[in-house]
Formats: structure tokens, sequence, C-alpha cells
């Protein structure tokens, strides 16, 4: 993993839940000085994290200030690749556009983009994501799976169905649904949005860039006033503050877990999972294509994941992209 000395000094403080630690050991494990160690705790300090000196025992962390900086997500990882290389910043235009530069010159599957605020963060069609300061995960990760360009579309149910279940493995007061193509809904409000970006050749995908937005520790305050009405957050839906570091890690455990899945096994199990979670399924929908409007009712997805709708008349149209709103 490729975190910087500061970052592993904490790494060791953050794994030891608690527990003092002292300098001689670290300098000794890290193979630098004690004075280099009191340096980075110095930093470390300045960044907002507490230590305290316990005689005879050495530093102990009292105090961490909620960030999504590469020692907090490594601390709760279970991946074999995903995370493995994390860039992280205080503020960023975009995590979506720093991805395509470092993918092009080469970063490895699995490689995280990821800041405490966007000051141009985007979602499908251009459109503003509102991107608040140290109150959501904002990531995104490149990922370079072994598959054809017309598979890339299903990797973004991949992603939904990725980050879904990591919420459903630690919250226990909501039910994520998701919204056919990309939008994670809590109690019929958006939470979520996932946006995917392709690099590839004729005949080959190079990369794809897994855009992830969510609202995380969000009040309603925090968000614009022309979306209170239909946006949510885990905090407000949980009822409390959540770790953002630790939703994140279980993301990159899902989405490590079922990109590889999917690559080896295709997509039926996947769209077992992504139907069983849709809140789109056997709603009436309107979807908006480039085109046309069209109004039925969402009966199921593809194994490309394309969406089916019931027209009134009978037929059944597939909708390859489109804006979709659900009609009561």
């Amino acid at each position: 993993m490729n975190l910087s000395m500061k970052d592993k000094i904490l790494q060791h403080f953050l794994q030891s839940k608690g527990e003092p630690i002292s300098g001689q050991q670290l300098a000794d494990e890290l193979g630098i000085s004690r004075t280099a160690i009191w340096k980075h705790l110095q930093t470390l300090q300045e960044e907002g994290y507490k230590f305290i000196t316990i005689k005879k025992k050495g530093y102990q962390l009292v105090a961490a200030p909620d960030r999504v900086d590469a020692a907090k997500i490594s601390s709760f990882l279970k991946t074999k690749r995903f995370g493995y290389s994390i860039h992280y910043f205080e503020e960023i235009d975009s995590t979506q556009s720093y991805a395509q530069k470092l993918a092009r010159q080469g970063a490895e599957d699995g490689t995280v983009i990821i800041a405490e605020e966007q000051t141009g963060g985007k979602g499908r069609m251009q459109r503003i994501w509102h991107s608040a300061k140290g109150k959501g995960i904002w990531m995104t990760v490149i990922i370079r799976p072994n598959i054809l360009p017309h598979q890339a579309p299903q990797l973004t149910l991949v992603a939904a169905v990725s980050v879904v279940m990591a919420m459903k493995s630690l919250y226990q007061n909501f039910t994520p649904e998701i919204k056919w193509p990309n939008d994670i809904l809590i109690n019929g409000k958006k939470c979520a949005g996932i946006l995917t970006e392709m690099l590839a050749e004729m005949d080959r995908v190079d990369g794809l860039l897994i855009g992830i937005g969510i609202n995380t520790n969000h009040e309603l305050d925090d968000f614009p006033e022309d979306i209170q009405s239909i946006a949510t957050s885990i905090a407000i839906e949980e009822k409390k503050k959540v770790d953002r570091a630790e939703l994140v890690a279980e993301i990159l455990k899902n989405l490590e877990h079922f990109t590889d899945e999917y690559v080896e096994n295709g997509f039926t199990s996947i769209k077992t999972l992504w139907e069983e979670h849709s809140g789109t399924i056997g709603k009436r929908i309107k979807a908006s294509t480039i085109r046309e409007t069209i109004e039925g009712q969402a009966i199921g997805i593809t194994d490309e994941g394309v969406l089916e709708i019931l027209l009134d008349d009978g037929q059944v149209k597939k909708v390859y992209s489109a804006d979709i709103e659900i009609q009561n």
C-alpha cells in the first residue's frame, strides 16, 4: 500500500484502537528516528489528530477528525487490490477529471481518488453535483476489468449493487433502493449517484472510471434550498453521524468482489441482486431519452442492463439511457 510515512504512523495508531504506542517501537518498526516520529505527530496534530503522552507507555491517539484520508480508509480496508493506492485531497475540482488523467498515466486497478470537497463535481449529462465539504463521499475508483466496450454500462449496475450492499451491512434504520440506472434512494429521496466513464479502444476497455457521490453526514440545511425536498443523507435516515472512511472501505470491498464476480461469471447473480434492491421495477415511470418520452411500467432489466418498459398498448420498449421519473 503506497502510504506516506506520516500515514503509516497514523495507521499504527488507528489500528491500536486507543492503546498507547511507544515512540521507540514506532521508530524501530518504520526504520526512522524518534525525532522524525515526533515531527510527523506534530503535523498530524495540526491536521486535527490529538495525541497525549503517557509516562513509560508512549503516545496515545485520543481524538481524530472526520476525514477520508488514506490512513483512515486503509485502517478499515478488507480488499486484495482496491484502495491500495489512494489519492486524497482536501479540495479538488472533480475526482472524475483527476482520475481520467491518472488512468491515462497507467494507474493500477482499484486506484481511488477521494476528496473532502469538490468545486466542480459532475453528475450524469454534465449536471452539477453539490459536494459539501467534509459531509459526503466524493470519490472515483479506476477499474480495469477484462471486458468488451459494450459491457461497460453493466458496471454502473455492478457499482450500484456494491453501494447498496455496503449500506445494508453497516446501517439498520433504512433500506436503500436503486433507481435505474445510477441513483440510490432512501425513502424516495436521492442519497447517492454513480457516474461511469469509459476509456476504450475499438475492441477492448482500457479502464472505467466509477464516480460515486454519497450524501453521508449532511443535515437538511447542508443541501441547497431547491433540492431539500428531494435529497437526503445517510445521517438523516440513520439518525446519527456515520464514519465515512468505514463506508468507503466497505464499498471498495463490495466493488472488488462484484466486479470480479461479473468478469468471471457474467451478470446473472448481480442482476438478481440489482432487481431485489430496485425501486424502479414494478413502478409506473416516465422515461425521457434524447429523442422521446416513454410512459409505462418498468418490468425488469435485460442481461445487458437495459431497462424494459411495458407500454399501455402492450408493447415492451427497451431503454438504454434515460432520465427516470417514478409516477404515483
